[in-house]
C-alpha cells in the first residue's frame, strides 16, 4: 500500500481506543498524530477528557492537545484551519499525518470542507437552545421538520446538538444546512484518506467505559474538576460538555455519593457513545468500521 500521499483518520465512540491504535500505526508508518476531538484541546482537563499520557506524548510527535484555555471558545473551523496547516507540516517532513478522535464534525469539515454559513448571532443562538429546552427534543425536532422538511432522514432525531445547528441556520439564512452544504468544497481528494472507525459490540463497549472512569478517578479526575471549578466559568460555557464536570461537582458539593459519581458519569459516557455511533451510521457510511482481528489484520497490511 503506497502511504506517502495519504491522510490517516481513525475515529470511533469513546473509550474504542483509538489512541492506542494512532500511536500503532504512527509506530509502524513513522507518523504523527493530529488531535480531532474538541475537548483534548483544552489544556486544563487532561484527565476527563482522555488525553494521551505524557509517555505516549513523547514516543510521537502530537499536534494540537492541550494548547486551548478553557476561557475562550474553540470552532470547527479554527480547528480546521490549524489541522491542515498540520498536515502539510508533516507531510513537507515526508511522515504521515493521522488525525484521530471522537469529533464528527471536525473529520466532516476536514473531508467535506467547512460549510460557510452567516455567523449566528447569540441572541437567536440562545432563544433556539431555550425553546429546545422547554419543548424537549422530541417536540423540538417536529417543529424542525415544519420549517425545514429536507432534515428528515438526515439528521437523526435524538440528536440535540445537529437539530439546533439545523434550526438556526434556516433561522437566519432562510436556507435548509443542507442547501448550504451544497455550495462547500473539500479541501482535499477524496482518495487521499485512509478512514478507519474503531468499534466493538455494545457490551464490550461498556465494559471498556466503566474501566476507563474507574481509572479517571484514580488518576485524580476529581481534584482536576475542583481546580477548574476555580477559575469561575459561565455554566452555560461550551467546556460544560465534558462529561463528569457537573457529576463531579455534585460529589464535591455533597449532593451525591462516590458510587453514584461513578454510576452517573458511565451513563452519561454511554449515551455519548451511542450519539457518536449514531452518527457514524448516518455520516461514515464510508468508513471502514474494525475491531479486533480485523483491526490487527488491517494494521499488519499497512
Amino acid at each position: 500500500m503506497d502511504l506517502k500521499s495519504k491522510i490517516i483518520l481513525i475515529s470511533g465512540p469513546t473509550a474504542s481506543g483509538k489512541s492506542k491504535l494512532a500511536l500503532k500505526v504512527a509506530k509502524k508508518l513513522n507518523g504523527e498524530i493530529i488531535n480531532a476531538d474538541s475537548m483534548q484541546v483544552y489544556k486544563e482537563l487532561n484527565i476527563l477528557t482522555a488525553r494521551p499520557s505524557k509517555i505516549d506524548l513523547k514516543k510521537i510527535n502530537h499536534h494540537l492537545y492541550g494548547f486551548r484555555s478553557v476561557k475562550k471558545e474553540f470552532s470547527s473551523g479554527e480547528w480546521l484551519k490549524l489541522a491542515k496547516k498540520n498536515i502539510k507540516k508533516i507531510k513537507d517532513k515526508n511522515k504521515i499525518p493521522i488525525l484521530v478522535g471522537g469529533t464528527g464534525l471536525y473529520f466532516k469539515a476536514l473531508t467535506d470542507g467547512l460549510v460557510k454559513i452567516p455567523k449566528i448571532p447569540i441572541s437567536i443562538r440562545n432563544r433556539i437552545r431555550r425553546m429546545q429546552n422547554n419543548l424537549g427534543q422530541k417536540k423540538f425536532y417536529l417543529k424542525l421538520l415544519k420549517i425545514d422538511p429536507s432534515v428528515k432522514n438526515r439528521i437523526d432525531p435524538t440528536d440535540t446538538q445537529r437539530s439546533i445547528r439545523a434550526y438556526e441556520v434556516i433561522s437566519i439564512s432562510k436556507k435548509s444546512i443542507f442547501e448550504w452544504y451544497k455550495k462547500t468544497k473539500p479541501s482535499f481528494k477524496k482518495d487521499q484518506f485512509i478512514k478507519i472507525y474503531v468499534d466493538y459490540p455494545r457490551d464490550e463497549l461498556i465494559n471498556k467505559i466503566s474501566r476507563r472512569v474507574d481509572q479517571m478517578l484514580k488518576n485524580g479526575a476529581i481534584q482536576e474538576v475542583n481546580d477548574f471549578l476555580k477559575l469561575n466559568l459561565k455554566s452555560n460555557s461550551n467546556i460544560f460538555k465534558v462529561i463528569g464536570i457537573r457529576e463531579i461537582k455534585d460529589f464535591i458539593d455533597k449532593k451525591s455519593p462516590l458510587n453514584v459519581l461513578k454510576q452517573n458519569i458511565v451513563i452519561k459516557t454511554r449515551q455519548y457513545a451511542k450519539r457518536q455511533r449514531t452518527w457514524s451510521r448516518g455520516q461514515m457510511s464510508d468508513w471502514q468500521k474494525l475491531n479486533g482481528e480485523a483491526l490487527s489484520k488491517f494494521i499488519k497490511k499497512l
